[in-house]
């Protein structure tokens, strides 16, 4: 099939990593996959398929190529895909990342978005009967997936090093961390240290995103953690393989891709609840969950530093519960959807 994939742009992210990987291992086993880009967006993955560069930063229709499919994803691609669609240039299909209506500005823009095609795509089942309670659409799963290159290598083993919390954080300028509850999580970790101040706290951020902001250089200069800006796939996994207990305190999410990778490689979870989290995370058998109303993230943290045999059993868990999430079975499952979506319209 002949596939077009319209983004805003491919830098670090959970999102994007989805489309890469799909587009990517689509391509690679036959498919004609294309990725649409504005004039401003760039791209920090590397590509296996064919990139155009639209003229003008907002896509408009004639931007696209003729081909089977187009694959939407984030709310302001989703209009400008049915409009391509209607030139016939593809049966539309929205693969929905996020649920942006919950945590994110012009949420009656993103709202409205839900009903422009009933062909979509999600995450888990808790975007699932979100959406299909707002907008009376049941959409198809396709599961997050983890590449090999995140793997337990042991690193932690060292009985030399200082016990690690590490968390990610992102770039909060522009609106579009909110759902991050990074605050929570960094009054949460210095509560940590105050109990615990041999224990090394080390906060994970994409270079790119560091170097663009003032809060971030602010609050990591502070000299209270250890920074960690891993540029590509291999320096992220050896930043989990370092990390004892991973932290997670975002309250939205239709995947949580980073708690997952964390514990392929090794590393404890203690999260908050994000909806679509549970695909993978069971309390008190692979992780340490809490409701966000719980306010018990710090706490969860502290029981799993003096806790080294609670540790070290959910970790061993969460690694291997993790070993069904894979990329490979994403695009299987996400191309047998392809395949079903397209002959029920005919195309």
């Amino acid at each position: 099939m002949r596939l077009t994939f319209p983004v805003l742009t491919l830098s670090r992210g959970g999102a994007q990593r989805m489309i890469t990987e799909l587009a990517n291992r689509l391509a690679e086993i036959g498919h004609e996959v294309v990725v649409l880009l504005p004039s401003h967006g760039f791209v920090e993955y590397e590509m296996k398929c064919p990139i155009i560069t639209a003229p003008a930063p907002v896509l408009t229709e004639d931007d696209f190529p003729y081909g089977d499919v187009i694959i939407s994803n984030y709310y302001t691609t989703v209009p400008v895909a049915e409009r391509a669609s209607r030139q016939g240039k593809g049966l539309h299909i929205r693969l929905a990342l996020c649920y942006e209506p919950n945590f994110l500005p012009d949420n009656n823009q993103s709202f409205a978005s839900y009903s422009i095609t009933r062909n979509l795509l999600l995450l888990s089942r808790w975007q699932q009967e979100v959406i299909r309670i707002n907008h009376g659409i049941k959409g198809r799963i396709v599961p997050v997936g983890v590449a090999p290159d995140f793997k337990n290598t042991h690193l932690r083993d060292n009985a030399d090093w200082p016990l690690i919390v590490s968390a990610i954080m992102r770039r909060p300028e522009g609106g579009f961390s909110g759902h991050r509850e990074q605050e929570y999580l960094i009054q949460q970790l210095d509560m940590v240290k105050r109990l615990h101040p041999e224990v090394e706290i080390y906060i994970i951020t994409p270079p790119a995103e560091y170097a663009a902001s003032d809060s971030l250089q602010a609050l990591l200069n502070t000299g209270r953690y250890q920074l960690r800006t891993p540029g590509n796939d291999n320096e992220l996994a050896y930043h989990y393989n370092e990390t004892d207990i991973f932290v997670s305190a975002s309250t939205n999410d239709a995947g949580s891709l980073p708690g997952l990778e964390a514990m392929r490689c090794g590393a404890a979870l203690v999260t908050v609840y994000s909806g679509g989290n549970l695909e993978y995370c069971a309390h008190g058998q692979n992780c340490l969950m809490s409701y966000r109303h719980e306010n018990r993230l710090a706490a969860d943290i502290v029981t799993l530093i003096e806790d080294r045999e609670l540790r070290q059993r959910l970790a061993a868990r969460g690694e291997q519960d993790s070993l069904q999430f894979t990329w490979e079975r994403s695009v299987q499952i996400f191309q047998a959807e392809l395949f079903e979506m397209v002959s029920r319209q005919g195309v």
